[in-house]
């Protein structure tokens, strides 16, 4: 995910995320698992994300979090900046995945189209993720209008 925010007051997913996940709430990427169960075992276990589609899922976690680490170590050496601060203010309040392409065991390279909604506004962007070492990383997005 990007910086780059657009407000569109129909662009809100009907489920709302806890502003930091715990270990007994539910995933902010709405899959409706517990967090430990879901982006947890990104997060914090280590276990990589086996689809760009769960990679995706577990950064947009990773921003609900405000894990700037993890949002680093999963961006593809290429394109990764050299350092990241988070809005601190910046509440996210739900994920809706629009369109996946490719990105699964089978393939080297996927996208996936998604719309982030934050208080005020919405962010809507096609990822583009490939694989690095056989790990799935988050390389680009660009915003359709």
């Amino acid at each position: 995910m990007a910086s780059r925010r657009s407000s569109s007051p129909r662009s809100r997913p009907a489920r709302t995320a806890p502003a930091r996940p715990t270990a007994s709430s539910v995933c902010p990427c709405g899959s409706g698992e517990l967090y430990t169960a879901c982006c947890g075992l990104f997060h914090q276990a280590g276990a990589a994300a086996p689809t760009a589609e769960a990679l995706m899922r577990s950064r947009y976690s990773a921003f609900v979090k405000g894990d700037v680490a993890y949002l680093l170590r999963t961006w593809h050496p290429r394109t990764r900046p050299g350092r990241l601060e988070l809005a601190p203010g910046m509440r996210w309040t739900g994920l809706e995945i629009l369109a996946t392409g490719d990105g699964t065991a089978f393939h080297t390279s996927g996208t996936v189209e998604f719309r982030a909604s934050y208080r005020g506004g919405a962010l809507h962007e096609r990822s583009r993720f490939e694989r690095v070492d056989g790990a799935w990383v988050y390389v680009d997005g660009e915003f359709p209008e």
